[in-house]
Parts: C-alpha cells; sequence; structure tokens
C-alpha cells in the first residue's frame, strides 16, 4: 500500500511539473504572431520587425499571420478563442480594441478576452493626396471640396480604424461632404494612380512616400508636429483646435496565458524597442517608442474606449460609412 501511495505521489507531482516545464522551455515550435491587416500595412510592416527579432531571440520560427477584415476584428477574434498556450500572440492595432467596441457588436471582449503584454509603438496618420490634385494644404482641400461637392473620395485602412474616425471628424468640423473608401490596409497605391484622390494612412506606411514625393503630405493627426516629420503641420495648426487621432501597437494574448510567457515576450519586445539600429527603423517609419507595462496597457484600453465612443457620437459616424 506504501509502494502503491507512494508511486501516486510521484505521478502527481510529474503532471503537476509538466506545465511549468512547458512554459520553461517555450517556445518550442513556431509562434504565430496575428495581424489583423493585409501585408504592406504599417501594423504589418512593425509586426515583421518584432517577429524577425524574436525568432532570432528564441530559436523558433515567428511567423506573421494576416488575417485581414472587417478593420483588424476578424484577426482579433481568431485571437480571442486560440488556445493561451502562448503560441498564438496578436499584434494589435487601435481600432478593433477600441473604436469598433463602438460602432457595432463583436464577438470579443477587449478587456475580459485578452491579456495585455505592452504597447509597444504609437504613431499619428497622415492626410495626404494624388500629386495632380491642386491641393497643399488643409485649407486647399476643403476649398476643392466645397468647389467640387460630390467629386472627392478618401481611403482608410477600412471603417472604425483611427484613419476613418479622424477623416469624418473632419469632414463633420469642416462642413465638407468626402465619400469613404475603406480598404483592409494600405490604400497607398490607388492614391498614387488617382483612383481615390485623398488618403489618411499611418505615418509607418505613407512616409516613406510622402518623404519620396510620390504622395503630397498635408497634415499630420498628432496634436504637436512629429519629430520625424517636422515639415508636416498639424490639423491643429491648420484651424482644427485639438484635432488629434493616433494609433498605437500592442502585443496581446487570449486570456489565461501564464504570466511567465507573458513576461517573457515583454521582456523581448522591451529589448527590441532598446535596440539602436531598431530606434533607426522606428524613427523613419515615424513610430514613436512606448514599451508600456501589462497594467498601464490595459488601463490605456479602458480609457480609450469611451474617448472614441463620444468622437464618433459627435462626428455622427455610422457603420456604414
Amino acid at each position: 500500500m506504501r509502494l502503491r501511495l507512494a508511486a501516486l505521489a510521484i505521478l502527481a507531482s510529474a503532471v503537476g511539473a509538466a506545465p511549468a516545464m512547458s512554459q520553461a522551455n517555450w517556445p518550442s515550435k513556431p509562434v504565430k504572431l496575428v495581424v489583423g491587416f493585409t501585408p504592406g500595412s504599417a501594423t504589418d510592416v512593425t509586426a515583421r520587425l518584432f517577429g524577425q527579432k524574436f525568432s532570432e531571440a528564441w530559436g523558433q520560427p515567428v511567423v506573421v499571420d494576416n488575417v485581414a477584415g472587417n478593420s483588424g476584428a476578424i484577426g482579433t477574434d481568431k485571437v480571442a478563442k486560440a488556445p493561451p498556450d502562448g503560441y498564438t500572440l496578436m499584434w494589435s492595432g487601435n481600432a478593433a480594441i477600441t473604436i469598433l467596441p463602438n460602432l457595432q457588436a463583436l464577438p470579443f471582449d477587449p478587456l475580459r478576452d485578452f491579456a495585455p503584454i505592452s504597447t509597444s509603438l504609437t504613431m499619428p496618420s497622415i492626410f495626404f493626396v494624388n500629386n495632380d490634385l491642386p491641393v497643399k494644404s488643409i485649407a486647399d482641400l476643403i476649398a476643392y471640396a466645397k468647389a467640387n461637392p460630390g467629386k472627392l473620395s478618401y481611403g482608410t485602412p477600412g471603417v472604425g480604424t483611427p484613419q476613418h474616425v479622424a477623416g469624418e471628424l473632419f469632414c463633420y468640423l469642416a462642413g465638407i461632404k468626402m465619400e469613404h473608401i475603406p480598404y483592409r490596409g494600405a490604400n497607398l497605391a490607388d492614391v498614387m494612380g488617382g483612383i481615390v484622390p485623398v488618403g489618411i494612412q499611418n505615418a509607418g506606411s505613407s512616409l516613406p512616400l510622402v518623404r519620396d514625393g510620390r504622395l503630397r503630405g498635408i497634415a499630420i493627426t498628432s496634436l504637436k508636429r512629429s519629430v520625424n516629420a517636422p515639415d508636416l503641420p498639424t490639423l491643429a495648426e491648420q484651424g482644427f483646435p485639438n484635432f488629434e487621432a493616433t494609433s498605437w501597437f500592442a502585443l496581446l494574448a487570449p486570456a489565461g496565458t501564464p504570466q511567465p510567457i507573458l513576461d517573457k515576450v515583454r521582456a523581448e519586445s522591451l529589448k527590441v524597442l532598446a535596440d539602436p539600429e531598431m530606434k533607426k527603423k522606428f524613427a523613419a517609419l515615424g513610430l514613436d517608442v512606448v514599451g508600456s507595462t501589462a497594467a498601464e496597457t490595459r488601463a490605456a484600453i479602458a480609457e480609450d474606449i469611451p474617448k472614441w465612443a463620444k468622437v464618433i457620437k459627435d462626428a455622427g459616424i455610422k457603420i456604414d460609412k
């Protein structure tokens, strides 16, 4: 009987140690980093920078999985329903987490269904136009829209993104009409080609083309000029006081993911943010480094949802726009 009890005790101890051992050895296979937008979008570009560094540090492939649709909500839902074992992570923008909940019912809860890891980067967006459009400033854009009613449209990464909300708020405050053309990511090629005359996109994807002169930047959506784009005036400077619509990128995991894994991911993300070469790349893309704690990320999500709700209500933004 004593031998049997001893054997059972050893078995129970081994079973109890298995999860801890698994966490200690994580990752022992490829990790999936889900992105809710198409390749080439700012969310995708930044995810790949982190994914490459994670892969080098962990000795396992970190595969960027583009699950585009509904402004990131489809990919976000996939992560919410994934096993909480650390092998599915989310590189999330703020659209699906803090803006879309104010526009439609979602199959996930931003605060309940995710374990925040860290907010890594923030960036403003840029208002830009096709080079053939006779518009060089926000005042020019308003004048052109009023002189050509019904002829202007603007592209964004999708419904419910910070760029969509910024565009609708701008039209409301300026007293003009522009048709919203939602994409599933970057809209840069269509604006360069004149298919859509105006675009609003994260600086991460649009700033290089503005610098090269392939697109004409006319405004940036931060309250102050960006050190990464000092020649771009803010909307606040151009007659719209307190106008601000910025994006953030955060690492999330399914709720219930073991804390040691979350800690390991955050620690590695901080190393990426501190790397001098990576800092240069972030600056070139117009990105600001953050590196917040999990608690700070959760607090930011909780604060941003009602903030965007007010903007959406004030501008009368609807899901069909």
